[in-house]
């Protein structure tokens, strides 16, 4: 069953949502919230596209581990973000993506183009 294999993928996407999900809503609450936005933008970002990937794995999609490209982009992206700021948030929200973008980029594939 491909569902078992991607078990563990799976479990890294839905962590790295919660994890963007958390970043974000703990980014509203800080003083500076102008200096937060692109922070706060790349999280919400990153938590839809790691959800849907997951979905996307769980259901056997065909364009399931396509879609993984996305993800390891949005990850490291919103990782490098969350990086520039010093709140515990989004310390973790980076080191959680980090780890995401690295196991998605260990399970996708290319792209097919005809």
């Amino acid at each position: 069953m491909e569902n078992r294999n991607n078990h563990a993928l799976i479990q890294a996407l839905l962590d790295c949502a919660l994890a963007c999900e958390h970043c974000a809503s703990s980014c509203l609450q800080e003083e500076d919230l102008n200096m937060m936005v692109d922070c706060i933008k790349l999280d919400r970002d990153c938590a839809d596209i790691c959800t849907q990937a997951a979905r996307l794995l769980q259901r056997e999609s065909v364009i399931g581990k396509q879609y993984l490209l996305l993800c390891e982009e949005i990850c490291r992206l919103c990782a490098a973000e969350c990086g520039k700021h010093d709140h515990e948030h989004c310390r973790q929200c980076a080191v959680t993506c980090e780890e995401c973008a690295d196991a998605c980029h260990a399970h996708h594939e290319p792209i097919h183009q005809d």
